[in-house]
């Protein structure tokens, strides 16, 4: 095959282009082809560290550090009570060669009515696809249902949806990113396209990726590339990693009849309420689902509303970080240190989080977000983050990062833009540089977690520690389970941080006496640091501190976080409202 003549631009450290314009009709291009990238560490032998959507093509004799079979496999388990897809044994396989034909003419026949497209968009605005044109990288070629996109969205969602170095010469991985939803802002300046869209909840878009590489002799490289994305307002990465898990390989052997089902699929649910349980049929599929009661309240597997014992293999509750591959061994390299990882989040400090694949960062990041609840959201949180994102000059700069920013990223670039942040856990298993004669060779830091400011105020649970420790050289439920009782511990440390401050809060609600003598006392007195102190002081902590100094520096730098602030003014409305009630009663 004759090679292209123009000349190579390099813009990122995994995607190389040509230095012209072209559309999204072009030849696709191998990631990272020719520049070297974040080397898999000894991880990706011993559990699948490109997260739960990883998969190599069953057709291809090369071998990737994934899962064999995604259709029905949960932790390499068959889905309790689904049933077996049987509608792919009955649509026309797509030849390869074929496929961008065959997408082109059935996507223009794609018909899906308003008021379906609009129940859908209660759960998933829609899906985006996504592929690699030689000329200028990743391109949105598609959105069915049709929803307005702002060309910013439409390329931060297109590099968001693509690894940015070398995953596999053949496979398939599932990852998830957050981008700024623009679209408030067009309907501002008054496109009538863009009404159709709904409101965002909070100014962000969750994008939740199936990529795929796969040879394709029709193209210039050898290869074809594309990310399915399924689109959402809604933070249910447990919930919707599934959803495209199942959808993603199905779409790339049938194409858009599998979209068109899925589609129809989704616009059959019931509205998503709080607290919600239900039972969501999906591709063949049915999904024992638990929403959570709201985005700052943590599900917990004790407390879910299944009517049983809950089972990581048949049940989600939506707002959990995926368990596959168990986060423990996405963490195992950092598991002595996740208590001090834990306090900088609760401190809101920011955290560079590296990684050998987007599905490993995006994990670990949501597993940290969910940690902080129910604490508000205080600070922004990208699961995958490359630089190619809008948001790049301002939250990568010479500046010290935001408060509180949780950055996930695989590309060794951000290592020296980064390198004033205080904190960088680096995802995977602690391994041994590689060594090419004498020369060490290492793409991003080694797997652990480095500090430069902290210094921890509370004791770990050596106990627990010890009991992780062992279950990361155990089977694959018994590393679920643990990652289970991990984040439960977690939970439990999260709550009991704020007995003091709830202590001294019941002491600002007013007596029935102030509400009938006070006019309009109906609020929360004023928080009095002095005063929550003496508290503090008089009555301690449930939790094993250092130190009462300790102690006290812990609650002294919690107090001028914004966490804290969101805390406290979400008490005052609860206060508020409940003393409405019984004064209007």
């Amino acid at each position: 095959m004759e090679e292209a003549t123009t000349e190579i631009e390099e813009q990122d450290i995994g995607l190389l282009y040509p230095s012209r314009s072209g559309s999204c009709t072009g030849s696709t291009e191998t990631i990272a082809s020719r520049l070297p990238s974040r080397q898999p560490s000894p991880m990706e032998s011993h559990v699948p560290t490109h997260g739960i959507g990883s998969f190599q093509d069953p057709s291809s004799p090369l071998k990737s550090p994934s899962l064999s079979n995604i259709q029905d496999t949960h932790f390499g388990l068959r889905l309790a009570g689904q049933m077996t897809m049987t509608r792919s044994r009955t649509l026309p396989h797509l030849a390869k060669s074929d496929t961008a034909l065959h997408l082109s003419s059935e996507l223009a026949g794609f018909e899906f009515e308003q008021d379906r497209a609009s129940r859908m968009s209660q759960w998933v605005l829609a899906f985006a696809i996504v592929n690699f044109d030689l000329d200028v990288g990743p391109v949105v070629c598609g959105v069915y249902p049709p929803l307005y996109l702002a060309p910013a969205e439409k390329e931060n969602i297109a590099f968001s949806s693509f690894p940015d170095s070398l995953q596999f010469e053949q496979g398939s991985e599932v990852h998830s990113f957050r981008v700024q939803d623009l679209g408030p802002s067009y309907k501002h300046i008054g496109l009538d396209h863009a009404n159709n869209r709904p409101d965002s909840i909070d100014g962000y878009l969750y994008g939740y990726s199936h990529f795929s590489q796969r040879r394709d002799n029709t193209s210039k490289r050898g290869y074809q590339q594309t990310s399915l994305v399924l689109l959402s307002h809604l933070q249910y990465p447990a919930l919707f990693t599934i959803l495209i898990l199942k959808l993603g390989p199905l779409f790339l052997s049938h194409g858009v009849p599998m979209l068109e089902t899925a589609c129809h699929n989704i616009a059959n649910w019931c509205s998503p309420s709080p607290g919600l349980t239900t039972e969501l049929g999906f591709l063949g599929s049915v999904l024992h689902v638990e929403l959570p009661m709201n985005v700052d309240i943590q599900q917990l597997a004790e407390t879910a509303s299944f009517h049983e014992k809950f089972d990581p293999t048949l049940h989600l509750l939506s707002s959990m970080a995926p368990l596959d591959p168990p986060p423990v061994s996405i963490f195992e390299a950092s598991l002595s240190h996740l208590w001090s990882i834990w306090e900088c989040l609760m401190l809101c400090e920011p955290i560079l989080v590296f990684g050998t694949s987007p599905a490993a960062t995006s994990q670990a990041v949501w597993w940290l977000r969910d940690l902080l609840r129910p604490i508000p959201l205080a600070n922004d949180f990208r699961p995958y983050f490359t630089i190619h994102d809008k948001d790049h000059a301002l939250l990568v700069n010479k500046l010290p990062p935001k408060s509180g920013l949780i950055l996930g990223v695989t590309n060794p670039f951000f290592q020296k833009p980064c390198a004033h942040w205080p904190h960088v856990l680096s995802v995977g298993l602690k391994t041994s540089p590689r060594r090419q004669g004498n020369a060490t060779i290492m793409a991003g830091p080694p797997p652990g977690w480095c500090t430069r400011t902290h210094r921890r105020y509370i004791s770990k649970d050596r106990q627990l520690l010890k009991a992780i420790e062992k279950a990361c050289n155990a089977s694959i439920p018994d590393r679920v389970q643990a990652s289970l009782d991990l984040r439960r511990h977690f939970s439990s440390r999260t709550n009991t941080m704020l007995v003091p401050l709830n202590r001294y809060l019941n002491t600002l609600i007013p007596s029935p006496t102030e509400r009938t003598t006070v006019s309009g006392c109906l609020r929360l007195k004023s928080f009095n640091t002095v005063d929550f102190f003496s508290s503090l002081k008089a009555n301690g902590s449930p939790l094993p501190f250092k130190s009462a100094t300790k102690r006290r520096e812990f609650y002294e730098r919690w107090l001028k976080t914004p966490s804290f602030g969101l805390w406290l003014a979400r008490q005052e409305e609860v206060v508020h409202r409940t003393l409405q009630d019984k004064w209007a009663g």
